[in-house]
């Protein structure tokens, strides 16, 4: 009889659709986070299954935990040894103390387990949203994050393309242009860019910006090496660098700690900074202007870049409106002892 079989309930529909039960508890409950499409096809095989809420299904759609997450796929020994992270998350937190809610992280090692965190913290309810970071070319995290309809701002390059995962952006591509562009100015035309993950969007950025800064100068021949942004890579990089007949005049790290790393093994091989070789950062911290010689480097304030993702992203989780990308303060230029005129 049909009042003796069993109620439908969030996960069945979750099944049926192959989505999340929370997405599904978004899409009932017309919160944002969930495509239009999505919302339609739940609510559809809702009707169809005679889906009647209760109150869990209610509370899940309304309930909030007042934790947002962040996860950081690095090599966990580099967190703490580069200055971005420690001060970005300082700025997440600052800008999260006004509504009183916390902040998760998690260190993995692979996209796949970065997504994996996202689903289980969404099935089990554990955050409200998330900060993404280091955005990708084509990005399998955005469109997963809103079948799941998990709430998300991104720190990235650009405008966000998707205008339910907002960005809060600085133009990496004009940012190392100037960089770039500063050296060549100079008179160096071997200029070498040791970097990071190359599928991370604002590192291929970096790239093309100093091919595109190359072709501007006569004789200018870049040369591009990845790397983890650990130490030890950085300064294998620059070793098989130096080691070259044509070694460069001009060597740009991606982070603070690659371009220590760098410089110890540039005055291993006796060369003199800057009178035979110029180094630069493009990221700052205060070990850039305590080494002798003080490193020329791109100084951003990362903290309040933190900050700013917490509010879009608690301005997003309250929303039920799109909310529009921001863009950030630019860095600024330092320029310091380590960089000079190319002989």
């Amino acid at each position: 009889m049909e009042s003796q079989r069993r109620r439908a309930t969030l996960n069945d529909i979750a099944r049926r659709l192959g989505v999340s039960k929370a997405a599904v508890s978004f899409a009932l409950n017309d919160r944002p986070g969930v495509s239009q499409e999505l919302r339609a096809r739940v609510l559809e095989v809702a009707a169809e299954m005679h889906y009647r809420p209760n109150s869990a299904a209610l509370a899940l759609g309304s309930s909030r935990v007042d934790v947002i997450g962040l996860v950081i796929n690095r090599p966990a020994r580099t967190i703490g040894t580069e200055s971005f992270f420690p001060e970005l998350i300082a700025g997440i937190q600052a800008g999260l103390t006004a509504t009183h809610t916390g902040l998760h992280t998690l260190v993995v090692s692979s996209l796949e387990e970065e997504l994996a965190a996202y689903e289980a913290w969404q099935s089990a309810h554990r955050v409200d949203g998330v900060i993404l970071v280091d955005p990708r070319r084509q990005d399998a995290r955005i469109p997963r994050l809103t079948e799941l309809g998990l709430p998300a701002v991104q720190i990235g390059s650009h405008p966000s393309a998707d205008s339910a995962v907002p960005s809060v952006w600085i133009d990496d591509h004009a940012v190392a242009t100037a960089l770039f562009a500063q050296l060549f100015e100079l008179g160096h035309r071997r200029v070498a860019h040791v970097m990071g993950r190359r599928e991370f969007e604002h590192t291929e950025l970096r790239r093309r910006a100093l091919r595109e800064c190359a072709e501007a100068f006569e004789g200018a021949v870049p040369a591009s090496i990845d790397t983890d942004y650990s130490a030890q890579q950085a300064a294998q990089a620059t070793r098989d660098l130096l080691a070259r007949d044509d070694r460069p005049t001009a060597i740009v790290y991606d982070n603070d700690v690659m371009a220590l790393a760098g410089l110890r093994v540039v005055d291993e091989f006796g060369i003199d900074v800057p009178s035979d070789l110029s180094l630069a950062s493009f990221d700052d911290s205060v070990a850039m202007q305590l080494v002798r010689p003080s490193i020329t480097a791109l100084t951003r304030d990362t903290y309040a870049l933190g900050e700013l993702a917490a509010r879009t992203l608690m301005t997003r989780i309250d929303s039920d409106d799109p909310v529009p990308s921001t863009a950030a303060l630019a860095p600024t230029l330092s320029i310091r002892e380590s960089t000079a005129a190319a002989r």
